[in-house]
């Protein structure tokens, strides 16, 4: 502890005892006035909300949730199940939905899903996002990149929704990029049977988040948290995705 109560940190961002953040630059640690000036950040969630008619991936598992007790029918608490695809609302593709023997979230690094990224719009593009779409982007790139391809997030099941072609994958990882997403269920068309996006994020050692919900926010650059949980042998997991104002 500092002399002002605090837990010490040599510099770093810290979680002190009563969960706050905050930094006194002359004593190397964190205080309340600091942490306050750090919260006025805006923050933005760019998350759809999970529900029973909430869109999916045709042949999908649902969102159901069923309550095993309940206060009404005098129980002490109220205690639910629930099922649904890990593909449903935001989520994080881990590699083994697109490959043999690719890795679960329980054997990931998580600092792709955290850092700097940079919000692109493409919403006057139709079906696929070329390479040549993206060719006016500032550079360098950041290592997180997520494209908004619609105005407005759709009500219903949009077979049609666009997707990234291969070339554009290739030409974001040769800018470094490790990441990518997309306001879409996927970064592959819906109809395609082979994958070959996904088969590049695998041999790139990229990650993917989809269905995020972009229409609110403007181009620009963020920081992007959109943690996937440890789920062991699944081949995707739900994201709680956030923005914050740098």
């Amino acid at each position: 502890m500092c002399d002002h109560g605090i837990a010490h940190c040599s510099g770093q961002w810290s979680i002190v005892s009563w969960g706050i953040y905050g930094r006194h630059k002359k004593q190397n640690c964190y205080t309340m006035r600091d942490w306050i000036l750090f919260d006025m950040k805006q923050i933005w969630d760019i998350s759809p909300e999970i529900s029973t008619g909430g869109l999916l991936f045709p042949g999908d598992e649902p969102y159901r949730l069923n309550w095993t007790s309940e206060f009404s029918k005098g129980n002490p608490l109220n205690l639910c199940s629930i099922t649904l695809s890990p593909h449903i609302g935001a989520h994080a593709d881990a590699p083994l939905h697109y490959a043999e023997n690719g890795k679960s979230f329980s054997e990931l690094d998580i600092l792709p899903y955290i850092g700097i990224c940079r919000v692109i719009h493409a919403v006057e593009y139709r079906l696929l996002l070329e390479v040549m779409h993206l060719q006016n982007i500032p550079l360098p790139l950041p290592e997180r990149i997520l494209i908004r391809t619609y105005r407005q997030q759709p009500s219903a099941w949009d077979q049609g929704f666009k997707a990234i072609a291969p070339d554009a994958i290739t030409w974001l990882h040769k800018q470094g990029v490790k990441l990518i997403g997309i306001d879409t269920p996927s970064i592959d068309p819906a109809d395609s049977k082979t994958l070959p996006c996904h088969k590049l994020l695998n041999a790139y050692d990229m990650r993917v988040l989809e269905n995020l919900n972009l229409e609110a926010i403007p181009e620009g650059d963020y920081e992007l948290i959109a943690l996937p949980l440890k789920l062991d042998g699944a081949c995707a997991s739900p994201v709680r995705a956030v923005l914050r104002s740098l």
